[in-house]
């Protein structure tokens, strides 16, 4: 099993839940079965950005995207998601938040 956590700013945010509950119903469904299947081990869904960093593509709709990173074989850090449309920016927003992450993580 792999555990799934959102990663939550030192000011208290996290831009995976403000991204998620502006989806509409079929689409948050979309996006938790895709996140279920990775909590059960099932990673093919990952794609490597860089290194660790990593986004999860939804070939559905507008092709929606979930940007990740991957601490050790057991944890899933969710960065932020979007679509196909704002993909650039969106992976420069969460790999900005995964550096963060790692810098909080070493204390």
């Amino acid at each position: 099993m792999i555990r799934v956590e959102e990663y939550i700013t030192e000011e208290g945010k996290s831009y995976f839940a403000d991204w998620f509950d502006g989806l509409d119903a079929h689409a948050a469904n979309k996006v938790n079965v895709y996140l279920t299947r990775l909590e059960q081990g099932n990673t093919s869904c990952l794609k490597p950005i860089k290194g660790a960093f990593q986004e999860i593509v939804i070939d559905w709709g507008p092709g929606y995207r979930v940007y990740a990173g991957k601490d050790g074989d057991r944890l899933i850090i969710l960065l932020g998601g979007g679509t196909k449309k704002h993909q650039q920016k969106d992976i420069d927003h969460a790999q900005m938040l995964w550096e963060e992450y790692k810098q909080r993580k070493k204390g």
